[in-house]
């Protein structure tokens, strides 16, 4: 029996896209599928959201970048980190857009100026006139999830620093200021998080209209009772009260759930059940109401479970979890869907 299973709803990406391309309303939606598409897969979800609607993919790296190039001849692809001067002729070759953020602009192919302000990371502090070879202008949002006054600060400077471009296209908004921003639109908005059916707020997706894309199931490997005294786990971090069921789950922080997702709840049988112990690399313990036989199915994400809730266990985002799931490697089965 394979240990879990990924399942992508292309679908729902497909919806999202469409719903992300209503809420930027005049503006084209640039899909952000960098991090093999949030680990969602990035050919198979760059092309439902060229399906939903968008005209363009984002990605970090030049590798990401030729990887969708290879299955995706035709598509619009926006390499946003900076490369190397070796790896311009690569990507002139392979008809992709660079991002300039440091003064240099390459020739011979399309280029972005990304402008900082706020971010505090890569940018320019001022933009120099454009060149031929200049298509689009940019900046990033530093926190449009959760500080409204500094947002409306970095919007408005962008707006002055690049009035009077003319046909250049102007991007700045990411899925946040998609949804709460409309001055932050422009010419393009660059979606991803919420593209996954995420919520950049920390909060139910649902309340902006998006779905989650991923469900992840395992089962129980093994059930047994442990007596007043017993534990489960490493370091004895849970040590039983009285008689008490626990459930063992083949998954562990290897395959993605996190040591710091301890307390955080999964459905088993369909019922809400606490991680309990210390999740191991390849195992993790439920505390069950009572004896479940082995085989008895377990959600970790899905039906109501979200990535949403074991990120605020973590003490992170969702971004961190979703990315680091263990989706490629082997250790799990993929499956994706049209629903």
């Amino acid at each position: 029996m394979q240990r879990s299973c990924f399942t992508i709803d292309l679908g729902a990406i497909r919806r999202n896209a469409e719903t992300l391309l209503r809420a930027a309303r005049s503006a084209e939606l640039w899909a952000v599928v960098k991090a093999e598409g949030y680990g969602h897969g990035a050919v198979d979800t760059s092309r439902a959201a060229l399906a939903g609607g968008a005209t363009a993919l984002c990605v970090a790296t030049l590798p990401e970048a030729l990887h969708l190039r290879a299955s995706l001849r035709d598509a619009r692809i926006i390499v946003m980190c900076p490369v190397s001067e070796r790896e311009v002729g690569e990507a002139r070759a392979a008809r992709l857009e660079l991002v300039a953020a440091d003064g240099r602009v390459p020739e011979g192919v399309k280029v972005h100026l990304k402008l900082d302000t706020g971010m505090g990371r890569w940018g320019l502090s001022e933009l120099p006139s454009p060149s031929r070879e200049v298509v689009g202008v940019m900046s990033h949002l530093a926190c449009a999830e959760s500080d409204e006054p500094f947002t409306r600060a970095q919007i408005e400077r962008f707006a002055a620093a690049t009035a009077g471009l003319g046909k250049i296209t102007r991007h700045l908004a990411n899925t946040a200021a998609t949804l709460r921003y409309p001055e932050a639109r422009f010419d393009a908005v660059r979606c991803g998080i919420g593209l996954y059916g995420i919520s950049p707020f920390g909060g139910d997706p649902a309340d902006n209209g998006l779905e989650p894309a991923l469900r992840w199931e395992s089962y129980l490997a093994l059930v047994k009772r442990l007596e007043p005294g017993q534990s489960t786990g490493y370091c004895r971090r849970f040590v039983a009260a009285e008689p008490t069921w626990i459930g063992i789950v083949p998954v562990g922080y290897a395959d993605g759930f996190r040591r710091d997702m301890t307390g955080t709840e999964v459905l088993v049988a369909g019922e809400r059940r606490r991680v309990v112990g210390t999740v191991s690399m390849d195992a993790l313990a439920v505390e069950l109401g009572r004896e479940l036989p082995v085989g008895t199915p377990v959600t970790l994400v899905g039906d109501g479970i979200r990535i949403e809730e074991h990120a605020r266990v973590a003490d992170t985002i969702g971004y961190e979890i979703a990315t680091g799931l263990n989706t490629r490697s082997g250790r799990a089965r993929r499956v994706t869907v049209d629903g």
